[in-house]
C-alpha cells in the first residue's frame, strides 16, 4: 500500500469511474481521502445510502493499516509510547515557547492559539511557517506549508525579515509556503477539503488557518443562525484535526475572542466557537498583552500542565523576552568576585565617556 498506485480509488473493490469522477471532484483523490473525510461526507458527495458509504471506508481503513500507514484498531500503551516519540516538533525558535509546548508544536495535533487583536497570534503564525522549513537538527520539519489566510493579514515581507533573521534564504521561504486568500466561510472550507493534494505533491508539513472563525462569525449573525454555524464550524476543525493525524502534519488555528460581560472577576476574555472548538482543539493557547510583552497561557493539554511564559515580538518573529535576555547575558560576562579580588571598576557612565572625549580632543 505504500505505492501511490495502490492508493488510488479504483483500486477499491465497488468503486468505479462515476464514483470515482463525483470523489474527485469533491477534492477525494486518494484511499487516504476517504479515511479523512469519513463515511457521512462521502456518503453525501456520492449519493450512495450512509451503510455503503460506511463499508468503503472501512474497506480503505483496513487497506491502509495492512501497508502500515495508519495505527491498528488495538494497540498496547507501550506500542502507542514508542510510536509517539516519533511524532514531529517543529521548534518556536524561543526558550519561553519551546518549554511552554514541551519542545515545540506537534506534528498529528491541532493548536488554537487565541487572543485579542496585537497579541501576536499571526506573527506566531508567520514564524512557524519560517520555523518548519529549518532541517531536523534545527528543530524544523524541512517541510512546506499551507496557510490559509482570511482576514487578509499574511505578509510575505515579514516571512522575508524573519527568514533574514534566522539565516535562512528569502526567496527559498516564500517558495515553501502556498497561500491561500478565503474569502468566504464556504471557501475556507473548500480549500481545506482541496488540501489533500496539495499536502502529498508540495511535501506540506504545517497547515496554518489565521483565523479559522472569523468569517463564520461575520457570516452567521444572530442565535437564529447559530446552530448551522456551529454545525459548519464543527465541520471545519474536525478536517483540520484529521489531515494533522492522517498525514503526519502540524495544523495551526487563530481564534478571535469576545468578552463575557457576565465576569465580574478575573479575566472576561473567552475564545470563539464554544465548545466545538474548544472539545476538537488538541492543545489551546491563550496569548494576550502586557505592555511590550505578550503572556502565552497553555489553558487545554492532554499532558501540558498549565503554566504562563513571558515572550516577545521582533525581527525573529516571536522572540525571549529582552529582560530574560539581559539577565542571561549578563550571568554569563560578569565573573563572581571573591573576597582576595581587587574591587571591579566602576563602568563609564555617559558623562564620563563625553569627558573623556573633551580632554583627547583638546
Amino acid at each position: 500500500m505504500t505505492d501511490e498506485l495502490e492508493l488510488r480509488l479504483d483500486s477499491l473493490a465497488g468503486v468505479g469511474p462515476v464514483t470515482t469522477r463525483k470523489l474527485n471532484d469533491a477534492g477525494v483523490h486518494t484511499i487516504m481521502d476517504l479515511i479523512v473525510r469519513g463515511p457521512v461526507e462521502v456518503a453525501e458527495l456520492t449519493g450512495m445510502d450512509i451503510d455503503s458509504a460506511g463499508k468503503l471506508v472501512e474497506k480503505a481503513r483496513e487497506g491502509l493499516v495492512a501497508g502500515g500507514l495508519i495505527a491498528k484498531d488495538f494497540v498496547s500503551a507501550s506500542e502507542l509510547y514508542k510510536k509517539r516519540q516519533s511524532i514531529g516538533k517543529i521548534t518556536t525558535g524561543t526558550e519561553c515557547l519551546d518549554t511552554l509546548f514541551d519542545g515545540g508544536v506537534e506534528t498529528q495535533a491541532l493548536t488554537e492559539v487565541y487572543g485579542e487583536f496585537g497579541c501576536g497570534k499571526t506573527q506566531f503564525c508567520h514564524t512557524m511557517a519560517v520555523q518548519v522549513q529549518k532541517s531536523k537538527e534545527e528543530g524544523g520539519l524541512e517541510g512546506g506549508v499551507l496557510y490559509m489566510d482570511s482576514e487578509n493579514t499574511f505578509r510575505p515581507e515579514r516571512i522575508v525579515s524573519i527568514a533574514k533573521a534566522n539565516g535562512m534564504d528569502p526567496e527559498k521561504a516564500l517558495d515553501n509556503i502556498i497561500v491561500a486568500r478565503a474569502y468566504n466561510s464556504s471557501h475556507q472550507q473548500l480549500i481545506l477539503e482541496e488540501a489533500s493534494r496539495m499536502i502529498t505533491e508540495n511535501n506540506i508539513k504545517l497547515i496554518v488557518s489565521d483565523s479559522a472563525v472569523g468569517l463564520f462569525r461575520s457570516e452567521y449573525l444572530g442565535r437564529g443562525t447559530l446552530a448551522t454555524r456551529q454545525q459548519k464550524l464543527n465541520r471545519f476543525v474536525h478536517l483540520l484535526v484529521r489531515l494533522a493525524e492522517t498525514y503526519n502534519i502540524a495544523s495551526i488555528m487563530t481564534n478571535q475572542v469576545m468578552s463575557s460581560p457576565d465576569q465580574f472577576f478575573g479575566d472576561p476574555t473567552k475564545p470563539i466557537g464554544g465548545n466545538v472548538v474548544a472539545h476538537t482543539s488538541t492543545y489551546r493557547i491563550y496569548f494576550k498583552k502586557s505592555g511590550k510583552k505578550r503572556v502565552a497561557r497553555m489553558v487545554d493539554s492532554p499532558h501540558h500542565p498549565e503554566q504562563e511564559v513571558i515572550f516577545g515580538l521582533g525581527e525573529e518573529g516571536v522572540i525571549d523576552h529582552e529582560t530574560d535576555t539581559k539577565k542571561k547575558k549578563a550571568t554569563k560576562s560578569i565573573p563572581k568576585a571573591s573576597e582576595t579580588d581587587t574591587p571591579a571598576e566602576t563602568p563609564e557612565t555617559a558623562s564620563d565617556v563625553l569627558d573623556s572625549e573633551l580632554i583627547d580632543s583638546e
